[in-house]
């Protein structure tokens, strides 16, 4: 791992990862942390959420459709699973204990991410590059510990400096505690910090906390806010994209 420091990158050009592409003598702000999104984002598991509520709502007598999974995704299962009942508005659930469906749906999903877990194209390349210049790197996510931990077995949980969970805060996405507890324990200002989401109400989450944001969606984003910047692809964000996520300097 280089002994760079993040902050100014200048014209020390060993400091940046061979192949990112940067011109002679460029000087970067870099993020003091990069905070990534775990579903979605850095692993391509909402196919499986998606294999796991479409069997709830068939249970329930009703369909999974991409309207009730766009107002779900990125939320923790006290938000989600009140939409998903809602959405599918059968009898059987509305009659439906949110808890219950909630700890159905987490033990369904546990099962998949342990049969299977394939990473999003270009999410190692980008946390190595973001390692290699002493960039700190956190994962904050919606879903529960049992589940971020069993992403970590393909993840590889040394890669990163703090890991939060959905079930570890009072207030989930899109509130912003999530990654004020991300930049509180790297002991980051999170206006040093850029994020990397794929969702609204993960956008919305870290854009509140102050952090700057980069959207790599799953579904195609509307009404993005001024400033946050939208890529296709993971493969597509590197130290400059990095760099121009940040928030403003205000003096």
């Amino acid at each position: 791992m280089s002994s760079a420091l993040p902050g100014l990158l200048g014209d020390a050009s060993d400091d940046v990862p061979d192949g990112e592409d940067l011109p002679i003598h460029t000087e970067l702000r870099l993020p003091h942390a990069v905070l990534f999104d775990m579903d979605g984002l850095l692993i391509d598991s909402e196919p499986l959420w998606t294999v796991a509520e479409r069997e709830i709502a068939l249970d329930l007598g009703g369909t999974f459709t991409p309207t009730i999974k766009a107002a779900m995704i990125g939320k923790a299962l006290p938000l989600a699973v009140p939409i998903l009942l809602a959405g599918l508005a059968t009898p059987a659930a509305l009659a439906a204990d949110p808890q219950e469906v909630g700890r159905r749906l987490l033990a369904r999903v546990a099962e998949l991410f342990a049969a299977e877990l394939p990473l999003q194209p270009g999410a190692l390349r980008l946390m190595e590059r973001v390692r290699e210049v002493g960039i700190r790197i956190g994962l904050v996510s919606s879903s529960y510990r049992l589940l971020v931990d069993t992403a970590l077995v393909a993840l590889d949980a040394e890669r990163f400096d703090v890991t939060v969970a959905g079930d570890e805060v009072a207030a989930s996405k899109p509130a912003p505690e999530p990654y004020f507890a991300a930049a509180a324990r790297l002991g980051v200002d999170p206006r040093n910090c850029v994020v990397l989401e794929d969702s609204d109400a993960g956008m919305r989450s870290a854009l509140a906390a102050g952090c700057g944001c980069l959207l790599v969606p799953t579904f195609p984003a509307s009404n993005v806010p001024a400033g946050v910047r939208v890529h296709a692809t993971l493969e597509a964000v590197g130290l400059v994209e990095l760099a121009a996520g940040l928030p403003p300097i205000i003096d």
